[in-house]
C-alpha cells in the first residue's frame, strides 16, 4: 500500500543543503581548490542537519501512528527502514571490501562492525579511516531500532505524558558526557598532535551517546508539532521569522565552533548547531515560510539522491581524481571539483535505478501482503 502524503518541499531544501555541506567538507581530504578549505570547514554540520531531519521525520510518523492507532506496527516500520537503508548500504560495503580501487584510504575497520552498525564506537579514524563516514549511518540505524521500542515501552508503563521531558533530557545528557570525555581524555593532550584528533574523534565526535543533540531536537519538534496545537499554530504563523532566527543562531554556532577541536566547540558546539538546525526545520515545515511554499526541482532531486550520494561520494571522488591524474589532468581546480560533483550525482542515479527502485517495489509487495 503506497503512502500518499504531501511533499514537504522545505525539508527537501534543507536535505539538499546538508548533502552539499558534507560533500564540501569531505572534499577537503582530496586535492581541492583553496577556497574549499574556508567554505567547507563547517561542512561537518551537514551530518547534524541530517540528524535533526531524521529525528523530526521518523518521530512525526511514529507519533501520528500512535495517535491514530494507539500503537506502532514494528513489523511495517522495520520493513520500511530495512528496504530504504540496507540494500544501498550493502552494495556500498561490497564495493569497499571487494574492490580496493574504490577505497579512498588504505585500511577498513572489520566487516562485522559495519554489519552490526557499531562501527562508530571506538573508531580509530587515523589508522582505519576508509568509509569512516558510515559512523553517522550507524547512529541513525541505532535510532531507528530503539525509538519505536522506546515509545511503546513509555506508553506501556504509562509515562507517555512525560515524554517531552524525557526527550529534552537527551540534550544535556550528551553535553555532560562530552564535557566528561574532554576532561577525562583530552585536557592534557597536545591539541596539535595526531593523538589528540584520534582521541577527539573516538571519544567525542563518533559515539552515539555524545551525539544525541540533533536527533533529540528533531524528535522534540516532532512531538510538539503532533501534541501541542499552540506550538503548531505558532510555527505555522512565523515561518520566515524562524528562518532568519535559525540563520543568526547558526552564525553564532559557527563562531563557537570556529576551532572544531576546542573545548567550547566540543562541549557546547554540537548542541548549538542542533538547536539552530532545529529552528530551520521548524521554518521548513511552516505553512507561512517561503521554504515550504516553493518547490525547486534541483533540491527535490538532490534530496532524493542524498542517501546514495552520502554512501558513495568518497569512493567516487577518489576514483575520478585517480583517473584524472592518470590522464595528466589537473585535479586541484574548480573544473575537477565540478566533474567530481556531477560524478557523485551520477553515482546517486545509478544507486536509484539499479538498487533503490527495484527494492522499493519489493518493499511495497511485502507491505501490500501485510494489508491483505
Amino acid at each position: 500500500m503506497k503512502e500518499q502524503s504531501q511533499r514537504l518541499y522545505g525539508l527537501d531544501h534543507l536535505r539538499s543543503v546538508a548533502i552539499v555541506l558534507v560533500l564540501m567538507y569531505h572534499y577537503r581530504a582530496f586535492t581541492h581548490p583553496a577556497w574549499i578549505d574556508s567554505i567547507g570547514r563547517f561542512g561537518w554540520t551537514g551530518v547534524d542537519l541530517f540528524f535533526v531531519l531524521s529525528g523530526f521525520l521518523i518521530a512525526s510518523q511514529l507519533f501520528k501512528e500512535i495517535e491514530n492507532k494507539q500503537t506502532i506496527s514494528l513489523k511495517i516500520f522495520y520493513i520500511k527502514r530495512f528496504f530504504r537503508i540496507i540494500p544501498p548500504y550493502g552494495v556500498t560495503l561490497l564495493l569497499y571490501f571487494i574492490f580496493p580501487f574504490f577505497r579512498e584510504r588504505e585500511a577498513l575497520p572489520p566487516l562485522w562492525k559495519f554489519i552490526s552498525f557499531t562501527q562508530n564506537f571506538g573508531l580509530n579514524v587515523i589508522d582505519q579511516g576508509t568509509f569512516s563516514h558510515a559512523w553517522s549511518l550507524c547512529i541513525e540505524e541505532q535510532f531507528y531500532l530503539l525509538l519505536p521500542l522506546s515509545l511503546l515501552m513509555v506508553k506501556r508503563i504509562k509515562l507517555f505524558q512525560y515524554l517531552a521531558v524525557l526527550i529534552i533530557l537527551l540534550i544535556p545528557f550528551s553535553l555532560v558526557l562530552r564535557f566528561f570525555m574532554w576532561n577525562q581524555f583530552l585536557v592534557s593532550v597536545d591539541s596539535n598532535s595526531m593523538e589528540f584528533w584520534r582521541l577527539w574523534y573516538m571519544k567525542i565526535y563518533y559515539p552515539t551517546y555524545t551525539r544525541l543533540d540533533g536527533l533529540g531536537i528533531g524528535v522534540f519538534i516532532g512531538y510538539l508539532m503532533q501534541y501541542s496545537s499552540v506550538f503548531k499554530r505558532f510555527v505555522h504563523h512565523h515561518g520566515n521569522t524562524f528562518f532568519f532566527l535559525g540563520l543568526v543562531l547558526l552564525g553564532v554556532s559557527f563562531w563557537v565552533c570556529n576551532e572544531q577541536g576546542s573545548k567550547e566547540a566540543s562541549v557546547f558546539g554540537f548542541t548549538l548547531v542542533a538547536v539552530s538546525y532545529g529552528i530551520l526545520v521548524m521554518s521548513a515545515v511552516s505553512e507561512s515560510s517561503f521554504l515550504s511554499r516553493y518547490r525547486c526541482y534541483a533540491t527535490t532531486q538532490l534530496a532524493a539522491l542524498s542517501y546514495a550520494i552520502y554512501l558513495s561520494h568518497k569512493g567516487i571522488i577518489h576514483m575520478v581524481q585517480s583517473g584524472l591524474d592518470n590522464l595528466g589532468i589537473q585535479t586541484s581546480d574548480n573544473i575537477s571539483l565540478m566533474i567530481c560533483f556531477f560524478a557523485c550525482i551520477g553515482g546517486g542515479l545509478l544507486y536509484r535505478f539499479l538498487i533503490e527502485k527495484p527494492f522499493s517495489r519489493l518493499k511495497y509487495k511485502l507491505l501490500n501482503a501485510n494489508y491483505h
